[in-house]
């Protein structure tokens, strides 16, 4: 996993813990709303672009929400390995175009050349 994208972290909250996720999501009346998900990591072209602010986890066994994916104004500032790793280039092109997370440097730096490819995984090697 790469990351050259300025200012956004990447964090290793979620690991190969089970749990329960939680999403913040400014809804059109323009106030925020919080969903209890499922079990599953969340993919994060679920929601209209812009609606999403906040993914959190609370790991099983726990009372704690750990912040996985957080966005300020038009910047990714936190996003989880977990999630990083299932990202992939036409959700950003469709969703997040106007964050940081639109960077054809990093997009080349993974050599993606379609949508289907992952932002943060190297494309195009062999396992």
């Amino acid at each position: 996993m790469i990351n050259t994208i300025k200012d956004l972290n990447i964090v290793n909250m979620i690991g190969e813990d089970r749990g329960v996720f939680q999403a913040i999501v400014k809804v059109p009346a323009g106030f925020m709303v919080a969903y209890e998900l499922d079990t599953d990591l969340p993919s994060l072209n679920r929601w209209r672009k812009g609606a999403l602010q906040t993914i959190q986890f609370k790991k099983e066994g726990t009372c704690t929400w750990h912040t996985v994916f957080a966005r300020k104004g038009s910047k990714v500032v936190i996003m989880d390995l977990k999630i990083a790793e299932q990202l992939e280039v036409g959700t950003v092109n469709q969703l997040f175009y106007n964050t940081n997370l639109y960077d054809q440097g990093q997009y080349q730096a993974m050599r993606a050349k379609t949508w289907a490819d992952k932002v943060f995984v190297i494309n195009g090697l062999e396992k």
